[in-house]
């Protein structure tokens, strides 16, 4: 993982407060300014709403400013600030009713941009540093690199820069590299062979493992899986131009694995990580895979190919037959999987699914006191035989035009070894507009909730890999 540059400062010779506030705290926020600042805001009519941002005069120009919060809880409206306050200008938080980290989070969120082919228009405001804020700094900078490489386009992001990007956070992290291509990948995993045959660009499958230093050999393992799937056309079953626009991004749920166990491993959480990503590209070619062709898998079940642009599920299946083998105490996939999920849910809001209800209680606790949503559907067996085939153990896709997110995790739920726990998240890893913290781009969509889950380490009850704690 590369270091950004994040628009923050541990030390400078002068910063200018920034009062942030909320409605309620209005008139006692204005009765602690001096009598000329009071009355200025007074006058222009700060009220504390969402996004109000007044600049204070002072002797020398400017002697800081106040900025409303309105009642929003989330790290979110801080974004707004880097590109909105005065160009060169560093910033003090002056106290309020806000978390200083989430305040710091928010910040980093939204000075964040693109910067693969030209530089932003101007340089964003800096924000001081007071406190250690060491892990809403480590939550950013993986936000940062999952954005970055989501966001970066496909013909330089194949397989195997995905792939390297995988093995450089390891060698980061000291973590023991796997890389797996060529003959091996056919002969080992199968499915993501498959998928990535009609491109010239090879598949592989990258990740690495990884014991924190408050961990040993009996410590939970949590298995992360990612769908790096660098572009996908829709192979045979070929999207329409304006479907297969994005697809730079359906590598996204790999970018947010690894971001997550790069935000894990910095805070040196007391767990043991196995990681592995799926770097493939479906294209079209003499050796793409056919509908209705039959393919081997991992776990030793034959699938009809029902639809080619079905692949992502193909890739996860190798990934979680493998994982779940090793008998983690949590096994993860993040995927952008289907647009049913869309669909149904909408662009901010991600899937889950999950095979453990103690699990799926705590993950919608922390994405909510995260401000990082998710949203539970459910494994619903019985659409299970939607996928059945006439030819094979089963279908990629099932005949039916319903519940296509349902049905895609109930056809990864086959490859799951059975009493795992096991999440499956599937989300569109995508910003659609400019928003305060949200740019414009690719995004890592419920990162920050499985951190707030996981880092520390105490939800697992030590030497019982199945149960779990508050």
């Amino acid at each position: 993982m590369p270091e950004f540059d994040l628009p923050c400062v541990r030390s400078v010779l002068s910063a200018l407060p920034l009062h942030a506030v909320r409605p309620a705290g209005r008139e006692s926020f204005l009765q602690s300014l001096p009598r000329a600042e009071a009355e200025y805001l007074r006058t222009c009519g700060f009220a504390g709403t969402a996004g109000e941002l007044m600049l204070l005069p002072g002797p020398d120009g400017l002697s800081g400013a106040a900025f409303g919060l309105g009642d929003d809880r989330a790290p979110y409206p801080f974004g707004d600030l880097p590109f909105r306050l005065p160009v060169g200008t560093t910033w003090r938080l002056a106290g309020g009713d806000y978390d200083a980290d989430g305040a710091v989070l928010g910040w980093c969120l939204g000075g964040y941009r693109y910067r693969g082919f030209k530089e932003p228009k101007r340089e964003p405001a800096r924000l001081l540093l007071e406190a250690a804020h060491d892990y809403a700094l480590a939550e950013a900078h993986a936000i940062w690199w999952v954005r970055d490489l989501i966001n970066t386009p496909a013909n330089l992001l194949g397989p195997s820069e995905l792939a390297d990007a995988a093995i450089a956070v390891a060698a980061r992290h000291r973590a023991r590299p796997v890389r797996v291509a060529g003959a091996a990948l056919a002969e080992i995993y199968p499915a993501i062979a498959a998928v990535g045959a009609g491109s010239a660009r090879a598949p592989a499958v990258a990740g690495f493992d990884w014991q924190g230093s408050r961990a040993d050999a009996a410590s939970p393992l949590v298995a992360l899986c990612g769908k790096g799937v660098c572009f996908d056309t829709g192979g045979y079953d070929l999207k329409p131009s304006s479907n297969m626009l994005r697809m730079k991004k359906d590598m996204g749920g790999a970018a947010i694995v690894l971001g997550l166990a790069a935000a894990l491993m910095e805070a040196d959480a007391p767990l043991r990580l196995m990681v592995r990503i799926g770097c493939v590209e479906n294209s079209i070619s003499g050796s793409a895979m056919r509908p209705l062709d039959v393919i081997r898998t991992r776990r030793g079940l034959s699938v009809e190919i029902g639809n080619t642009d079905a692949e992502g599920r193909l890739v996860l299946a190798d990934l979680l037959a493998e994982a779940s083998d090793q008998a983690p105490a949590l096994l993860i996939d993040c995927a952008t999987l289907t647009g049913a999920a869309r669909a149904a849910l909408g662009p901010d809001l991600p899937a889950m699914f999950a095979s453990d209800e103690g699990w799926a209680a705590r993950v919608a606790a922390a994405a909510a006191f995260a401000h990082d949503p998710v949203w539970r559907l459910p494994l619903w067996d019985a659409y299970d035989p939607w996928l059945d085939s006439g030819v094979a153990d089963l279908n990629n896709v099932s005949t039916k035009p319903f519940a296509g997110a349902i049905v895609a995790a109930l056809f990864l739920r086959r490859f799951v070894a059975p009493g795992t726990p096991w999440l499956h998240f599937d989300l569109y890893a995508w910003n659609d507009s400019v928003r305060p913290g949200r740019p414009e781009g690719g995004e890592a969509q419920v990162l920050r909730a499985l951190c707030a889950v996981l880092r520390d380490g105490r939800v697992f009850i030590e030497g019982d890999r199945n149960r779990a704690v508050t």
